[in-house]
C-alpha cells in the first residue's frame, strides 16, 4: 500500500468529513431544540485515534510554594478553612480542580497543638509528609504518628481527622484525592462527626504493628474491606526495600529500581481507586522513555533530577511535584553521581487496570530518549 496509514487514516470510512451546508445547519439546529445532536459533529473528537489528555506537564517548585502554604497559616484556622490546604492546579483541569487527569492534590498545613474536624467522604485520600514534628492522623480509631516521606492511608468511607501534637512543630504535608472522578462519577459526599472529633479505640500504630511485616501475614487477623489494613507505609522500611532490591537487579529499563505500595493482605493496591509507588533512580541513572494511560503525579522524596515529558524538561529536586498526563512520553534522570533519587507516585492505575484501558508503549527512537524540544 503506498499511501502512508497516519495520512490516509483522516479520509478512512469511520472518521467523520461532513461538510456544513445552510441545511445541515437548520438540521443541527432542529436537533438541539430536540435536546439531541448529529454524531459526526463531534465523532472525531470523542473518539480520538489514541488516548488524549487535557492535562499539560507542570512542575510545582516546593521553594516557591513554602511560604505561600505558610502564609495561610496566619489568615484562617482550621475551623474556618475545614481543611488549610492550597491546591494544586493543573491549567487543563481547571474546571475540576484537578493536578492531572482525575486526580486532586494540594499541601496542607497545621500548628502544634491544631486539630482539624473529624470527617468522612466518598473520595479516596491519601497524605505524603514532608516536614514538621508531632503529626499524627486518625481513622476508624486507628492513631498513626507521621514523619517525613511516611506515606498514610484515608480510604474512602472512612472517619478520618488530621492533628499536630501540643509538642510539635508546623507540619505541611502533600495531599492525594480522587475528588474529581468522585465527583464525575455523581457519587460524592461529605460529612463532619457530629462530636467534631473520634476516639482512640486502638493501640496507637497498631496498623504498622500487625500489618507491616514483610512477607508476612498475622495470624488469625481477617480483612475484607476495599483498602489495605496497613494505613500508614514509613519512610525508613521503603527505602531499605528499594536499596535492597538495587542490590540484586538491574530495574526497569523505564522506571529504574520501583516498588508498589501494596495491599499486604491481597498483594492488590492500596485503594481501589489510587495506586502508589516509590521508585529510587541509582546515581548518574537515566532511564528510556515510554507512555501509558493513566495520570502519575510524582513528589521528589530525594535526591534532584530532571524528567523529559512530551519532550519538555523540568528539573526537580527535594519535594517538588511534578504531573506526567496521560499517554504523554517521560523518562527521568538523576543528576547526581554519588547519590540516589527517589521518586513518590500516586496515581490511578487501579482504574484503569480495572476498567481495561491499560496500555503503554515504549518510545523507539533514538535510543529510547527524547529529543528535548524546550
Amino acid at each position: 500500500m503506498d499511501t502512508d496509514y497516519d495520512s490516509h487514516r483522516e479520509n478512512v470510512a469511520g472518521r467523520a468529513n461532513v461538510e456544513t451546508t445552510p441545511e445541515l445547519r437548520a438540521y443541527y439546529e432542529e436537533l438541539a431544540g430536540a435536546e439531541a445532536g448529529a454524531l459526526w459533529t463531534v465523532a472525531n473528537k470523542i473518539e480520538p485515534w489514541e488516548p488524549v489528555s487535557a492535562s499539560v506537564p507542570v512542575l510545582w517548585r516546593y521553594e516557591a510554594l513554602r511560604d505561600k502554604v505558610l502564609k495561610s497559616l496566619d489568615l484562617v484556622t482550621p475551623e474556618q478553612a475545614g481543611r488549610r490546604v492550597i491546591y494544586l492546579s493543573n491549567p487543563g483541569r481547571r474546571d475540576v480542580v484537578a493536578a492531572v487527569g482525575w486526580l486532586y492534590s494540594g499541601l496542607q498545613v497545621m500548628r502544634a497543638g491544631e486539630r482539624a474536624s473529624a470527617h468522612i467522604h466518598t473520595a479516596s485520600a491519601l497524605r505524603f509528609i514532608i516536614e514538621g514534628e508531632g503529626a499524627y492522623t486518625v481513622v476508624d480509631g486507628h492513631k498513626m504518628t507521621l514523619g517525613p516521606n511516611d506515606f498514610v492511608l484515608t480510604p474512602n468511607g472512612t472517619w478520618h481527622e488530621h492533628a499536630v501534637a501540643e509538642e510539635g512543630t508546623d507540619c505541611i504535608w502533600q495531599d492525594g484525592l480522587d475528588i474529581p472522578l468522585t465527583n464525575a462519577m455523581e457519587a460524592n459526599s461529605y460529612a463532619v462527626h457530629e462530636d467534631l472529633a473520634q476516639a482512640v479505640t486502638y493501640p496507637v500504630d497498631d496498623s504498622s504493628g500487625v500489618w507491616a511485616a514483610p512477607g508476612l501475614v498475622p495470624s488469625g487477623h481477617t480483612w475484607n474491606k476495599g483498602y489495605s489494613p496497613l494505613l500508614k507505609y514509613e519512610w525508613e522500611a521503603t527505602y531499605e526495600a528499594l536499596q535492597r532490591h538495587a542490590k540484586v537487579s538491574d530495574g526497569s529499563e523505564f522506571d529504574g529500581i520501583m516498588m508498589t505500595f501494596v495491599n499486604p493482605a491481597t498483594g492488590g493496591h492500596v485503594m481501589q481507586t489510587i495506586g502508589a509507588s516509590m521508585q529510587m533512580l541509582r546515581p548518574g541513572e537515566r532511564t528510556r522513555a515510554h507512555r501509558h494511560t493513566g495520570s502519575f503525579l510524582y513528589h521528589c522524596a530525594k535526591g534532584s533530577g530532571h524528567s523529559i515529558i512530551n519532550g519538555k524538561r523540568f528539573d526537580w529536586k527535594e519535594h517538588d511535584i511534578f504531573c506526567v498526563p496521560s499517554w504523554a512520553w517521560h523518562e527521568h534522570a538523576n543528576a547526581s553521581d554519588t547519590e540516589d533519587a527517589c521518586l513518590f507516585c500516586f496515581n490511578d492505575l487501579p482504574v484503569m487496570e480495572k476498567l481495561g484501558y491499560w496500555r503503554e508503549e515504549a518510545f523507539g527512537d533514538n535510543g529510547g530518549r527524547q529529543p528535548v524540544l524546550g
